[in-house]
């Protein structure tokens, strides 16, 4: 991450150079949001791990201390029936012994209240770790209630988005084939389609066919507002040569990201708020750029649609 951001800088300290100050400023305020976009949902991903991990600790801890609570009332339970029984055999010694010796009845007497006090402070302190155990054993299952709401909640959201990865595989089959993948990896979903499905070479304006695409990717989309939806556009790594409209590599995945969402947005069940239009240009390639096929499969959009957390977070909150 730190070489990438690395190479950003030192990118956009060359164009400082060549292009007029709105346009590096428009351009370092598209990298201020891009990489403030991705802190926070690194950020959110590490939390929302930290998170779990943090709740299955709590719950082994908790499971630990219900064991030792239990072994614990156990002992306590056999102590005290030890007790009873000596206390028993004490009173029968005592009535034999009664008839014989005053001493011996004295002593008994006094043996016999230690052993009562002993007993009333065993019955306590059992009463009490019986208690604790209770309690314990509430705390045990209401977090453990949390945690499968939290599973069947993120398996619900997991199950969803195969849904969608399925619904937008659907819609899309009259275009496999021709520069369209959709694929789901770590809870999202990424819809890749190379630029010969959508723009003629150094240009930002999307054909009849790519439209198409486009549009029957919206209409599944728009059935589903809750999902997050991020526009990448990405260029190969050769250099862009243009009348002076557009800036470089950067600049036409940029706009490229943002022609696709001018098309998203036509669909007015589309919620405009769920759409992020980002420009990548030649810096996340997926291909080798040494050879026509590879800078092919790097010429591309992809869309990466994301869950809202916004129902996973509320559950962290009241664990």
């Amino acid at each position: 991450m730190i070489k990438k951001i690395s190479l950003i800088v030192l990118t956009l300290t060359l164009f400082t150079s060549c292009v007029s100050k709105k346009i590096f400023t428009d351009l370092e305020d598209k990298y201020g949001n891009l990489k403030k976009e991705n802190r926070g949902l690194s950020d959110e991903v590490a939390s929302l791990s930290n998170d779990k991990t943090k709740l299955n600790n709590d719950l082994n801890k908790l499971q630990t201390a219900y064991d030792v609570a239990i072994a614990k009332r156990d002992k306590l339970q056999s102590d005290y029936s030890a007790a009873k029984s000596n206390l028993e055999t004490l009173k029968a010694s005592y009535k034999a012994l009664e008839e014989n010796s005053s001493a011996s009845i004295a002593a008994n007497s006094k043996k016999n209240r230690e052993l009562l006090a002993q007993l009333e402070a065993k019955e306590q302190a059992l009463a009490t770790e019986n208690e604790r155990l209770n309690t314990l054993k509430k705390e045990l299952e209401s977090r453990s209630k949390r945690v499968a709401e939290l599973e069947s909640v993120i398996a619900a959201k997991d199950a969803n988005m195969r849904a969608l990865k399925d619904a937008i595989s659907k819609a899309l089959t009259n275009f496999e084939g021709k520069g369209l993948t959709v694929e789901q990896r770590d809870g999202k979903v990424y819809i890749s389609m190379e630029n010969k499905l959508l723009f003629q070479s150094g240009s930002w304006s999307v054909g009849t066919e790519g439209r198409k695409a486009v549009q029957q990717l919206g209409s599944v989309l728009g059935e589903n507002p809750e999902i997050s939806i991020l526009i990448e556009g990405h260029t190969d790594d050769d250099p862009y040569t243009s009348n002076g409209q557009l800036s470089g590599n950067w600049d036409l995945s940029t706009k490229r990201a943002t022609a696709i969402v001018n098309i998203l947005r036509e669909n007015n069940s589309i919620n405009p708020e769920n759409l992020t239009a980002a420009g990548r240009g030649e810096y996340a390639p997926i291909a080798s750029n040494d050879s026509v096929e590879g800078k092919a499969k790097n010429r591309r959009i992809e869309v990466i649609l994301t869950p809202k957390l916004d129902e996973i977070s509320k559950l962290l909150n009241e664990i």
